[in-house]
Parts: structure tokens; sequence; C-alpha cells
């Protein structure tokens, strides 16, 4: 598979995740491989409700806070996303969520180099 195919693989297969796992998918999802990292950037995954409660300073902490404690919680099917496109070891995964633009960036650290055995 191409670098490009990959990383559109990977997309599907995270956001299938999120849609199972978080209760929704985005709106859009694009994914980059950068040698031992991968990039995933969501946009348009906060709910109505979400959106109303980042209006006020608690309520973007409490967002934060529920969002990170189901990230964590649902960390290993995330990463078996990751294993059911491209078969690599995670050393890290980490995430975060940016009220103020609706979107969430995933980044996974990897043990080699991916970008060395793919066809561009």
């Amino acid at each position: 598979m191409t670098k490009g195919q990959i990383e559109s693989k990977l997309s599907e297969a995270i956001s299938k995740f999120e849609i199972e796992q978080m209760g929704r998918g985005p709106e859009k999802i694009r994914t980059m491989i950068f040698q031992d990292l991968i990039i995933i950037r969501l946009k348009g995954f906060l709910s109505i409700s979400e959106k109303s409660l980042a209006q006020t300073k608690d309520g973007i902490e409490l967002i934060k806070k529920v969002r990170i404690a189901l990230f964590e919680n649902a960390r290993e099917g995330l990463e078996e996303a990751v294993k059911s496109v491209i078969d690599v070891n995670i050393i890290s995964t980490y995430s975060d969520v940016s009220t103020k633009t609706g979107e969430k960036i995933i980044a996974i650290v990897v043990e080699q180099n991916i970008e060395e055995n793919l066809i561009d």
C-alpha cells in the first residue's frame, strides 16, 4: 500500500472507533504519517451540548476532563484500530481537544520509521 492509502485506511479505522467508543464520529478526519509519528486531526466532533458547555471556563474544564477520561478508557481499542491497518508497535498515544475550534488531535508514536518501507 502507498502512504496515502494507509493514511486513508487509518482515518476510516479511527472514525469507526470514534463512533463506536465515543458515541459519534467527526465531520472531517485527516491522518498524516511522518517517520515514526501518526497524527490524526478530527474536526467537528463536539456534540451540541459540549459546544454549549464550552462557553464557560468551568464547562471547558469539564469537557476536557470527560474527553480525557473517555480516551484513556478506550486507548487499547484505538491502538487496536491502528494495528488493524498497519502492523506497528505503539510506544505512546496522546490526545487533546480544542473547545475553541471543535478539533481533536491524536498523536501516536510508533517503534519504527513507517515511511522507510512505504511507497509514496
